[in-house]
């Protein structure tokens, strides 16, 4: 039975707080897994119209469109908006019997909150999702890392990574706010669950 990853208030819920994870394999953002099929949740209309949309979002990469990024918004219980990467190609390790698709098979989701403005209220919720996930993954290699970007973004992330090479990312965005507001950006809390092949992709530039 999978163990249920979401956001509440105060903290993250495991279904059976017993158990603790080597892997991502069992663990859902909004009931969502990797290597689920986004049409499982989305029309193929709705996808390709977002994977269109968002075609430029990893512009700075090797291969920019190698894989397929959608955002979902609409009938979400616990976060803002969600953001997928996806792949056509039904060759992912991550591919179960279950699936009656094999198109856009999920290597990467994110639950997004937003802080706007409020980075230390970010941090305080991060920190304490951080002390759940390290009960869960014991065993994963825990990093801390705070970045700025050349836009003057600061990013503080914590990873947890796993021997497959796969992640949990945990992660408090501070816009500097010209630029958020200039570009309509939002700024605040995000958890994402990687694999090892996204993880390479992503730092492919």
């Amino acid at each position: 039975m999978k163990k249920l990853l979401v956001l509440l208030f105060s903290l993250i819920f495991l279904s059976s707080t017993a158990v603790f994870a080597d892997d991502i394999s069992d663990f859902e953002i909004e009931g969502i897994s990797i290597g689920d099929s986004l049409l499982d949740y989305m029309s193929e209309d709705e996808i390709l119209k977002e994977i269109e949309r968002k075609k430029n979002a990893y512009y700075y990469l090797n291969e920019p469109n190698k894989y397929g990024v959608v955002y979902l918004s609409k009938d979400l219980l616990t976060f803002e908006n969600l953001s997928f990467i996806v792949t056509n190609t039904p060759t992912s390790k991550y591919i179960t019997n279950k699936n009656k698709n094999e198109k856009y098979i999920i290597l990467f989701v994110r639950g997004i909150l937003y802080y706007e403005e409020d980075f230390d209220g970010c941090i305080a919720k991060r920190d304490e999702i951080v002390e759940e996930l390290s009960m869960m993954f014991p065993n994963a290699q825990k990093t801390e890392n705070v970045f700025t970007t050349d836009e003057g973004t600061i990013n503080d992330d914590v990873r947890f990574m796993f021997d497959s090479g796969d992640e949990v990312v945990v992660r408090c965005a501070d816009l500097e706010e010209n630029y958020r507001i200039k570009n309509n950006f939002s700024e605040g809390l995000s958890i994402a669950i990687e694999t090892k092949e996204i993880y390479e992709w992503l730092s492919d530039y």
